[in-house]
């Protein structure tokens, strides 16, 4: 198997960022007023959507409306969750996080391990580069800069203008920057939202079992290659 380029999500598949995700959280709710002390494996469930999405799973959990799995339900067509949480107080709280998660997005993030390496192993062999994040897209870009110094060809994050993944419209704004078809890129990612990029967008998917969601999780949401290693990206990619 053979891609030209690789498409690679954020948190949780090139960068551990639950750490600075669970503070920047914490710090909205004390901020507010409100329960903080939400724990790595929260913030997990909380984000892969973008911040709006985020706060609202918290303020869900926070209020005993949903917990678990059930809290995926949120910012999907279906979600029954997000009605019930009180929109000026997740409109306070996006105002809160979003500066502050700004200037504290690089204290306990760093890529999991063998990730830069594996970026220089597929540029060395052709293969184009980039990233495609429901984060901000002002953290995207000083995260790519400070922690992988240019190994991206392209970087996107959430902006105002474009369709957030799982919408298909992020994904292929890349695509069209990379000069790169559909058939000879993959994406690769460590969640539900990404399997389902991968499939709006028609692009193959691999899943990485090192981020935000387990293996089995995976395969019940249709991965069809889950990886354990960054060596096995490569051996996917360049055959």
């Amino acid at each position: 198997m053979r891609y030209n380029a690789a498409i690679f999500d954020m948190d949780g598949t090139t960068l551990d960022t639950v750490g600075d995700l669970t503070d920047a959280v914490n710090h909205t709710m004390r901020t507010l007023g409100l329960k903080d002390g939400f724990s790595y494996e929260d913030a997990k469930l909380f984000f892969g959507s973008g911040v709006t999405v985020a706060l609202t799973r918290a303020f869900a959990l926070m209020q005993g409306i949903a917990s678990g799995y059930e809290l995926l339900k949120v910012g999907t067509e279906d979600d029954p969750i997000s009605p019930k949480v009180d929109k000026t107080l997740l409109k306070k709280a996006e105002e809160i996080y979003k500066p502050y998660y700004s200037s504290h997005n690089a204290i306990k993030t760093g890529e999991y391990p063998g990730i830069s390496p594996l970026l220089k192993d597929l540029r060395a062999n052709g293969v184009k580069t980039a990233v495609v994040s429901n984060k901000p897209h002002d953290s995207v870009l000083a995260l790519s800069d400070r922690l992988f110094n240019g190994l991206f060809d392209a970087c996107l994050g959430e902006q105002q203008e474009i369709k957030r993944k799982p919408a298909p419209d992020m994904t292929l704004k890349i695509l069209n920057e990379l000069q790169v078809s559909r058939e000879d890129a993959v994406y690769i990612g460590d969640s539900e939202i990404d399997l389902e990029t991968a499939r709006n967008s028609g692009l193959a998917c691999i899943a990485v079992t090192w981020g935000f969601r387990n293996r089995e999780f995976l395969k019940e949401h249709g991965a069809v290659m889950i990886v354990d290693s960054t060596e096995e990206i490569l051996d996917l990619i360049i055959g």
